[in-house]
């Protein structure tokens, strides 16, 4: 499976908590932006993809317009007959009728809806500019337009958050019909404003490990199985996108900051507007070629995140080789013996338990 990833980095206003590449106040570069997008495309060929994710930033912010005219010069660029799932991520104040027909239109049929709480009280102190109406109405009015494959995010830890709230969040998005959720705990990003001044609401490390407990058995009564760390689904609706990243698949990333593996090479985009608008052809910086041993490793580390699903040792000495894969089935068991991991013959899966702290237990799979 090979997916492709559109990066916008455009936003209204950056929230208190975000490091990633995004930028407010240059909406003025948008019509730009998508020409730049499609020239870097160009050097690509015609690829065919099984998976397309428009991310952000805030896509949503492209309109009805904006948003055609990157979908339909994609598709004159590249081959998707083999498309699976296509998905657009919005914000609830950008989300409006016009965008959602036009998403339709272009194939777009899973949306990824950034609600992050129901609190409008945690909403105000992390810098987020919509409202828990606005954001119920979203997915009502994503709904009305014919979708029925909607994930919306969560954010556990907010300032002020207590497991009254963050169920109440849960439940009502629950009941909204949606049909996926990702669950992210938050962290004090470096060089964030959330970092700089941390409110003294903060929920502690082990109030966050007992809400995410919390959160994972409330989200498998209302039928959401926890298929990934961070992500829960209904049956069938799992992100194909994603799961191809922790699958160790090829994906394409394309605009600043976008990364990519591909021909065994993985790369990135320099984080950089101007300079990617000059000549979004030559961005790309930290290439690398990963070893076998080390691609065994990054793709263990990789599955293992897939709760249910686990890592197959085997599948991985059939795609990497015996001698590339021995000296990582000694590090598993390693693990094992410590219940970091549990093992069923030869698939390992992550310790529930562990989850929260997933991190600094796989690095160790990478050895020296």
């Amino acid at each position: 499976m090979r997916g492709l990833y559109i990066h916008v980095p455009f936003c209204v206003s950056k929230c208190a908590y975000c490091d990633f590449y995004s930028l407010p106040r240059r909406l003025d570069s948008l019509d730009v932006y998508i020409n730049a997008i499609l020239q870097e495309a160009e050097q690509y060929g015609k690829l065919n993809f099984e998976t397309l994710f428009l991310g952000g930033g805030t896509p949503s912010l492209l309109g009805a317009v904006g948003l055609n005219k990157l979908l339909k010069g994609l598709r004159r660029q590249f081959r998707f007959s083999k498309l699976q799932e296509a998905t657009l991520e919005a914000n609830p104040d950008s989300l409006s009728r016009e965008l959602l027909a036009a998403a339709k239109e272009n194939g777009i049929k899973r949306l990824s809806i950034g609600i992050q709480s129901l609190s409008n009280d945690e909403l105000k102190k992390v810098g987020r500019i919509h409202t828990a109406e606005q954001a119920v109405q979203a997915i009502e009015s994503a709904q009305l337009a014919g979708f029925n494959n909607i994930s919306v995010d969560l954010i556990l830890g907010l300032p002020g958050q207590d497991w009254q709230s963050l169920s109440l969040s849960i439940e009502v998005l629950t009941a909204q019909d949606i049909q996926h959720l990702s669950l992210y705990c938050l962290a004090l990003e470096p060089h964030t404003p959330l970092a700089a001044n941390p409110p003294p609401d903060l929920p502690s490390d082990d109030t966050q490990a007992e809400l995410y407990e919390q959160a994972v058995t409330l989200l498998n009564k209302r039928g959401f199985a926890q298929y990934e760390i961070s992500n829960f689904a209904l049956a069938g609706y799992e992100c194909l996108h994603n799961l191809n990243y922790w699958h160790a698949g090829e994906y394409i990333g394309l605009g600043p900051a976008a990364a990519s593996y591909y021909k065994g090479s993985r790369y990135k985009n320099k984080a950089d507007l101007d300079g990617y608008l000059a000549n979004p052809a030559e961005q790309k910086e930290d290439i690398e070629r990963l070893s076998k041993p080390a691609k065994a490793a990054e793709e263990a580390i990789l599955r293992l995140r897939l709760i249910q699903e686990g890592l197959d040792l085997n599948q991985l000495i059939d795609k990497y080789g015996d001698k590339n894969v021995i000296p990582l089935a000694a590090r598993l068991n390693k693990l094992s013996t410590q219940n970091h991991l549990q093992r069923n013959g030869s698939t390992y899966y992550l310790n529930p338990s562990e989850a929260l702290v997933s991190n600094s237990i796989l690095s160790e799979l990478m050895g020296d």
